[in-house]
Formats: C-alpha cells, sequence, structure tokens
C-alpha cells in the first residue's frame, strides 16, 4: 500500500495528491470522506440516492415532518466515535430519555423489562407460572445453549422468552429462534436477565460507561434528526474540497496492477455512463454487489461465495395522526402475533422538532420483510391502509384520525446471517485481500457485519489510518460490537477474522444436540 503525501486544504499542488474514491455516502462513507477531506486527501464519494445522504441513518421528510429510518441513538463506548459527533454539531445534540414498551395481549410492557410490573400485567397466575419456569430455568438450564430460544430460556424461562422474545425475534429476521445461534443473543442481551434486571431495578444507577447497553437510560439525538448528522457532514466534507455525486450507482471497480490504480465506473442520475480514477476505493456497498461488480473478475468460488449472501429488508409507513400523542416512547416493539407489524416509533419523542404541528402526532411503523415478497410489493396505499388498521388494532389511534401518510422502503437493511454467512465471508475476504490492493471494506453492508452507526465509523476511521500511514496498521475485522478495536480477539472464524456476534443459523446436528 502506497502512502500518502498530505497538502495543506486548499494548496493542491503542495504534494503529490492521492485520490480516494468511496462507494457510499452512509455514516461509514461520509466518516471517511471527511477525516480524509480534512487531510488534504482527494476524495470523490458516489451515492446511488438521488436525494438523502446517511444511508439508513437519514432521515426522510415528507410535509414539514422529519421521520428516522429505523431509530437511530446516538450513544458510544468510543470517545472518538464521541468527539466526532461533537465535532460537526457542536450545539445540536439533545440528550434525549430512553423510553420504549412491549406490546404483548393488549398491554404496554416497560423495556427493558421491570420484572415486578410485568408479572403483575401477567395477571397472578401467569406469573406464577413464569416465575416458576424461571426457577426450572436456574435449576436445571440447557446445558451449553447453542440456539437464541435455549440461550434467553436460560436467562428469563421457557415462558417469559415466548411472551417477550419470540415474536419479535422471529419478525425482524424472519426464522425460528430455534435456527438463529445463541451467540447473538449473548451480544445483544449480553449481561441482562431476569437476576441482572431485578438487581438494576433495586440498585443505584452505575456509571455510564459501566452500563450494560441494552439499559443505558438517554441518548443523545440530532434536533432534526440523525440526517442532520451526516448532511452537516457532507457540506463540510465539500467546504474542504471532497466531491459528492448523488444518484450516481457504481456498475464496476476495475483494478490496473499496471498502473496500481482503480478504474470506478458508474451510472450519474441523467443515466450517462461515467468513470474516474482513485489510488484507493473505499467500499460500503453491500459486499454481494460489489464482488459481481470487480474486474478482473473473482474466481468462480469467490463469486459463488457471494451470490449466497443474503439480506433483510423492512419498510417504514409513516402517520400523521390527528390529535396528540398517544404515548411517550421513542418506539414500542409490537410482539402480539396477530399483527404483522414490528416495531411503532413516536418521531417527537426522538425530537420535538421532527413534528412541526403540535396538534399531530406522526408515527412510523416497521414492517420487517424480504425485497420482493408479499408485503414489499404492496403498493403504498395498500400498506397505508394496513399500518392504519392495524395501529388500531393495537389501540394506539383509530384508523379515522390518520389524515396523511407515506411509505419508505430500505433494502439491506440487515445482512442475514446463514449457515456458511462465516465460511462465505472469509471466502471474500482473502480473494480480495490477495488480488485486490487499496480495496477497503467498512461499514455494515460493506463487511456484512450486523452493527450499529457507531461500529461503522469505527472502521471508516480506522481505515482512514491506514490508508494516510500508507500501511495496514489496523485490522478492520477486529473493530468489535462496541466500536472498539481489540489488538486480539477470541470471537473468530476459521480464517482468524473476528465477526461480531449476529444471528446466525445453528446448524441441523446442533438443533438436534441443543
Amino acid at each position: 500500500m502506497s502512502g500518502i503525501s498530505r497538502r495543506e486544504t486548499g494548496s493542491p499542488d503542495s504534494g503529490t495528491e492521492t485520490t480516494v474514491a468511496i462507494i457510499g455516502a452512509g455514516p461509514a462513507g461520509l466518516t471517511a470522506g471527511y477525516l480524509l477531506a480534512k487531510n488534504g486527501v482527494a476524495t470523490t464519494i458516489l451515492e446511488a440516492d438521488p436525494v438523502y445522504v446517511g444511508g439508513i441513518s437519514r432521515t426522510a421528510r415528507y410535509k414539514g415532518f422529519h421521520f428516522d429510518i429505523g431509530g437511530h441513538r446516538f450513544f458510544s463506548k468510543s470517545k472518538t466515535v464521541e468527539d466526532f459527533w461533537n465535532e460537526i454539531l457542536p450545539d445540536d445534540m439533545l440528550e434525549r430519555p430512553r423510553s420504549s414498551r412491549i406490546f404483548y395481549r393488549k398491554k404496554f410492557f416497560s423495556y427493558p423489562l421491570r420484572p415486578f410490573e410485568a408479572l403483575i400485567k401477567l395477571g397472578p397466575f401467569c406469573s406464577l407460572l413464569c416465575l416458576l419456569s424461571w426457577l426450572k430455568a436456574r435449576l436445571f438450564p440447557v446445558p451449553n445453549p447453542r440456539n437464541f430460544a435455549d440461550w434467553v430460556s436460560n436467562q428469563f424461562g421457557r415462558r417469559l422468552f415466548e411472551i417477550f422474545f419470540k415474536s419479535y425475534t422471529e419478525k425482524v429476521w424472519g426464522m425460528s429462534c430455534r435456527e438463529i445461534s445463541s451467540d447473538w443473543a449473548t451480544q445483544r442481551i449480553k449481561g441482562l436477565s431476569l437476576g441482572s434486571a431485578i438487581r438494576h431495578a433495586l440498585l443505584p444507577r452505575r456509571d455510564r460507561a459501566q452500563m450494560i447497553k441494552t439499559l443505558i437510560h438517554s441518548f443523545r439525538y440530532p434536533r432534526k434528526g440523525p440526517g442532520m448528522m451526516w448532511e452537516t457532514t457532507a457540506a463540510r466534507l465539500q467546504s474542504l474540497g471532497g466531491e459528492i455525486r448523488m444518484g450516481c450507482r457504481v456498475t464496476q471497480c476495475e483494478y490496473d496492477d499496471g498502473a496500481e490504480t482503480w478504474r470506478v465506473r458508474f451510472r450519474d442520475a441523467a443515466g450517462v455512463n461515467q468513470e474516474i480514477t482513485a489510488e484507493h476505493v473505499i467500499s460500503s456497498a453491500p459486499l454481494r454487489e460489489l464482488v459481481r461488480g470487480l474486474s478482473p473478475p473473482v474466481r468462480p468460488r469467490v463469486l459463488q461465495a457471494a451470490e449466497q449472501l443474503k439480506y433483510r429488508d423492512f419498510l417504514t409507513v409513516m402517520l400523521i395522526v390527528r390529535g396528540r400523542d398517544a404515548f411517550a416512547d421513542n418506539w414500542i416493539y409490537i410482539h402480539d402475533p396477530e399483527v404483522k407489524l414490528g416495531r411503532v416509533q413516536n418521531f417527537r419523542s426522538w425530537s420535538p422538532e421532527m413534528v412541526p404541528d403540535p396538534d399531530k402526532a406522526c408515527y412510523g411503523l416497521e414492517y420487517f420483510c424480504f425485497e420482493h415478497d408479499g408485503l414489499w410489493e404492496s403498493s403504498n396505499l395498500d400498506l397505508i391502509e394496513l399500518g392504519k388498521r392495524e395501529l388500531e388494532q393495537i389501540g394506539l389511534a383509530q384508523a379515522s384520525e390518520v389524515i396523511d401518510g407515506c411509505v419508505v422502503r430500505q433494502k439491506k437493511a440487515y445482512p442475514v446471517y446463514d449457515d456458511d454467512y462465516a465460511r462465505n465471508v472469509a471466502t471474500i475476504r482473502a480473494e480480495l485481500e490477495e488480488r485486490y490492493p487499496n480495496l477497503h471494506l467498512v461499514g455494515r453492508n460493506g463487511m456484512h457485519k450486523y452493527n450499529n452507526q457507531d461500529h461503522a465509523m469505527m472502521t471508516a476511521m480506522l481505515c482512514v489510518e491506514n490508508i494516510l500511514a500508507g500501511e495496514k496498521l489496523y485490522d478492520l475485522w477486529q473493530v468489535n460490537g462496541d466500536a472498539e478495536y481489540h489488538e486480539t480477539h477470541t470471537e473468530t472464524v476459521a480464517d482468524g477474522a473476528a465477526l461480531r456476534l449476529v444471528p446466525m443459523r445453528v446448524s441441523p446436528a446442533a438443533q438436534l444436540t441443543g
């Protein structure tokens, strides 16, 4: 990897200019672009969306209403990430209370669970069964639990698992909880059990940095939504000389071994085929699509591995409702299996500035699906009608109170982790590192790793350090789920690459023995 001569911003002739092409203007791509531009590196970002930057962390707008695609709390254990947010939006970050609940059997339960409240609302008979189920799990736990169902049941008991975990998890991932690896539970519900929840309710709060991440009580949030962070980052990047081209879909990345440069070909917003040349390519594009467009082409077995990568999609039905907010939560998890709805956001609870009319509420109804399935292919009108019916069914509003709405479809929101996911990623990674110099993978889809935006940002930050140093100082695959970097890591796959614990299908043999 060749080094970069840093030049003073605005003085392009003060050193050898090295160019970097970045695919995608999400949190990872924009973080990398901004930091490179600050160091005087000529940078061009190609973004497929014609309007929004920020990727899934963008803020969409409809008739003056702002809404968050998926809900994005700004909370990180990484001071570097927090410092970045403070630099970009020093005066526009709100401290917001974390408030969320679970809807089940026409009742709302606090989340994280408050054991006493939950048991009271479930009723004495059901509560007794839940406590007995928990005691049984403590006395006779499933040894070496391999799947999500067994792991959570060990922590909470089988009955509480079925009430508060099973339905929602299966809605999100489109697979049975018995098919999901227990590894994902240890990451996402790390340190939490019925016992720890009770202790947390009775004992004073601990220091913010030491808290179980599931139990954080507040978070920061841009007053105009997460897109405000990334739109401001984009504007600063451009003021430093970086370039962002919107509506540009990359079609091919060709590496010229003789010249040691990349030709990145793309179709611009007008449909015209164009190309740029760069020494480095940073990609946050879906890994499957990147591999398809590499030239020289990857080996057949690597292409086959890429074609086996899958993604989970979702759509948001945004509804404007007459009247004041029916609930103050940031979001409500819908565990009722009788509705397709997975989660409801109240955008005013994220920030009062998201909803311009005090006499109207604005809710985001989230439906998890696969691209091209029946739900995804439904018309916007049908989806809005579905949202109105289900909003009434769970008791948050009358369908007649909904006065307007729109639909946003989000492709490839979550990488899917089937039996061969880790092996396929390892196969692809080995090929790319061997044959395509100066190609850097960052972010959730770029690395096919489930992560939050602070984790995606950290991969970009370390990528920039590598480029500026002209050598591989950091292995980006060693960034863990808390946006931290470890020189050593125990969670490895066959080739030694650390992969964040994510929902993986357990093998049939493990299901039988688990």
